[in-house]
């Protein structure tokens, strides 16, 4: 069987139609594991092994650094991640038209821990985070893919609940992982969590049943290479302002946790070593929030048959925790903030995937229209670090502008799912 001849006749990815055959049992945990080993590895290392190192290597201009490495890794998943999902489309590969870009990926992302590992110096911290967001964005796609590609649309949104789950968890034990390693020995920082997101993703690579395209690959002419990158925003606009949604709300979250490690020790006044146990509790209650609104949100949005009103709802309640987390003159404050914005973004990543699987214009080209949804959160990894940097030194240090424009990023991304008629 073909992929195109599993698809339903019209395309559309809200049916419960999966490409392939069935799948067991052990399929969903699984899933929901690579996911968490990804999360892991991703978020131990850009939440904290990158900016601790990036403080020791040069105090001053860290925050222009972390803007550096951060622009310049997500230019290169950027570019890659639009192509890896038009090519997954067209994989004729024996062992699945996914399969093999975990398995590559896996390699390539484990091979860029390494490298950061042995780094001594910003360029080759560079070259090793550009080849960790190469891999590890491959391994992504396919994750994303397989959402659309075998789990029904009647439980997508509960899926998605426990993947976002796995996902908070899995930062807030990055991020504590590299905290409780030893200060000295920076190498561990980046090889440990490289080795548990190796040990967590590998499972899925043999432990579900891969759709295989059987029939002929047209040839892939430069127009469709371009098209990669694009849909028409006119012609999909439900789709276009989902996609908008996410891009604001990436933004939000982004521009506050990529600085979250400086502004504990700028703005709180912890030492670089204290910082990362600061850091952990306050996302351990960015966690809870999380977690509480995730489950809740996502059995609700399946059962009501309702994404957009829990997705708008979400921004603007985001926009209100960074608003306490600005206006917090001690601990306790800042903590309730934390909790507030981890449980808005916990009721929107619950329901924004399921959203965005049931707005893609078609089955046949997922990977690809699922590579230009990566997008909407990848776009702000070049353009949050340069932004959030740029208005930290023009207010002389001072946080607060940073907030605002997150709290304005949240707000966008809220009511951008207003005018969306697709989906209730």
């Amino acid at each position: 069987m073909t992929a195109r001849e599993a698809a339903s006749a019209s395309g559309e990815l809200t049916g419960d139609e999966i490409l392939g055959g069935p799948q067991g049992r052990q399929f969903l945990p699984l899933f929901v594991l690579a996911w968490f080993g990804a999360g892991i590895t991703l978020g131990a290392i850009t939440g904290a092994a990158i900016p601790k190192l990036l403080t020791i290597l040069d105090e001053p201009a860290k925050e222009d650094n972390l803007a550096l490495v951060s622009a310049v890794g997500g230019i290169a998943i950027t570019l890659a991640t639009p192509l890896m999902g038009r090519l997954s489309d067209r994989t004729t590969s024996a062992l699945g038209m996914r399969r093999p870009w975990f398995l590559g990926g896996l390699a390539v992302g484990t091979i860029g821990c390494v490298l950061m590992a042995l780094a001594g110096g910003l360029p080759l911290l560079l070259v090793g985070w550009v080849v960790v967001q190469l891999g590890y964005g491959a391994v992504a796609m396919a994750n994303h893919t397989l959402l659309a590609d075998q789990v029904p649309a009647r439980i997508r949104a509960r899926v998605a609940a426990a993947v976002g789950v796995a996902t908070a968890v899995s930062t807030i034990l990055g991020v504590g992982l590299v905290a409780a390693l030893p200060f000295g020995s920076n190498w561990t920082w980046f090889a440990v969590p490289g080795l548990i997101g190796l040990l967590a993703v590998a499972p899925i690579c043999v432990g579900y049943r891969d759709a295989v395209r059987t029939g002929p690959v047209p040839p892939l002419r430069a127009r469709e290479l371009l098209g990669s990158y694009w849909l028409d925003p006119v012609r999909y606009r439900d789709f276009a302002w989902a996609w908008a949604s996410r891009f604001f709300m990436t933004m939000s979250i982004l521009t506050i946790s990529l600085f979250l490690f400086f502004l504990i020790i700028d703005t709180l006044g912890y030492s670089a070593q204290e910082a990362g146990g600061v850091q952990t509790r306050a996302l351990g209650v960015f966690f809870v929030g999380n977690v509480v609104a995730t489950v809740l949100f996502g059995w609700l949005s399946d059962r009501l048959g309702r994404r957009r009103a829990i997705v708008w709802a979400s921004g603007l309640c985001s926009a209100a925790g960074v608003t306490v987390v600005m206006l917090s003159d001690g601990m306790g404050a800042f903590l309730v903030g934390m909790a507030v914005v981890g449980f808005a973004q916990g009721a929107y990543i619950a329901v924004d995937v399921a959203l965005m699987t049931e707005v893609l214009p078609s089955r046949e080209d997922a990977g690809k229209d699922l590579g230009i949804v990566a997008l909407a959160y990848q776009l702000p990894q070049i353009i949050g670090p340069v932004v959030g940097a740029a208005v930290i030194a023009l207010a002389g240090g001072d946080y607060r502008g940073l907030f605002v424009f997150s709290i304005v990023c949240s707000v966008l991304g809220g009511l951008a799912v207003v005018p969306i008629r697709g989906v209730r």
